[in-house]
C-alpha cells in the first residue's frame, strides 16, 4: 500500500465504537489510522491540514459546535480526500443531500468493524488510483506550461492532423518557422516523439475537463 493512500481519520463519538474500528484498521496493515471524538477535536488538532490522501470516516451527527454537515462541506471540494458517513434513521432526502454533498459513501450506525474494513479497503485502492492519475495530470500540465502561446497554438494544430505546411499557411508563418516551433516544443515538453508530446496534450486537456466539470456522487 503506498505512503499516499494510508491515512485514515476516524471522527466518532463513541468510544467503543471508535476502539472497535481503530482495532480493526490497523490490524495486519501498514495503515496511519488517527482518531477523534468529535469534529471540534479534529479542527482543534489541524488535522484537516494533514489529509491530503486521506480517508475520513465520521458520525453525521456531531457533539460540539461542528456537525457532520459543515464537516462535509469542509472537505467536500477536495478531490484528495474521500469521506465516509455512518448515520442511523436518516430520511431519503437526508441521505441523497449527504452523497450530493460530496460523501464516498453511507455506512449504517453503530458501524460494524468488518463492513468498515471492507468498505475502506476499497476506497483506498481508489484512492490510489486516483493519486496516480492526478500525479500525471500534474506532469502534463506542468510539462505544457512551459510552452508560449504560439508554440501552444501550433501544439492544437499539430494535434488536429495538420501539416507544418497548413500550419504555416494559418498562421501566416514559413514552414521553416514552423519546424523551429515543433523543435522547440517537443523540447520544453521533454516529449521524444510526436505520439508521446500528444498523449501529455490528451492527458493536460483531462485535466481541464475534470476541473470544469466536476464529479459527484449520489446524482
Amino acid at each position: 500500500m503506498s505512503d499516499f493512500a494510508g491515512h485514515i481519520h476516524l471522527i466518532l463519538p463513541d468510544a467503543t465504537e471508535r476502539a472497535a474500528c481503530f482495532r480493526a484498521l490497523t490490524a495486519g496493515g501498514d495503515r496511519v489510522v488517527r482518531s477523534f471524538a468529535s469534529a471540534d477535536d479534529w479542527l482543534d488538532a489541524e488535522a484537516d491540514r494533514d489529509c491530503p490522501g486521506a480517508i475520513l470516516l465520521f458520525h453525521w451527527r456531531q457533539p460540539g459546535r461542528v456537525g457532520g454537515a459543515a464537516l462535509l462541506d469542509r472537505i467536500a471540494a477536495r478531490a484528495d480526500v474521500i469521506a465516509f458517513v455512518a448515520a442511523e434513521q436518516l430520511s431519503i432526502a437526508e441521505s441523497r443531500a449527504i452523497l450530493r454533498g460530496g460523501a464516498h459513501d453511507l455506512l449504517p450506525a453503530p458501524l460494524d468493524p468488518r463492513l468498515v474494513l471492507r468498505a475502506i479497503d476499497r476506497a483506498l485502492t481508489d484512492l490510489t488510483r486516483r493519486q496516480t492519475v492526478l500525479n500525471r495530470q500534474r506532469e502534463a500540465e506542468a510539462r505544457l506550461a512551459a510552452l508560449t502561446p504560439r508554440e501552444r497554438s501550433i501544439l492544437d494544430a499539430i494535434a488536429a492532423g495538420q501539416s507544418n505546411k497548413v500550419i504555416a499557411r494559418q498562421l501566416e508563418l514559413s514552414p521553416r518557422t514552423v519546424e523551429v516551433h515543433r523543435a522547440n516544443i517537443m523540447r520544453r515538453a521533454g516529449a521524444g516523439n510526436v505520439a508521446e508530446l500528444l498523449r501529455w496534450q490528451f492527458i493536460a486537456e483531462q485535466a481541464h475537463g475534470a476541473a470544469v466539470n466536476p464529479v459527484h456522487y449520489g446524482a
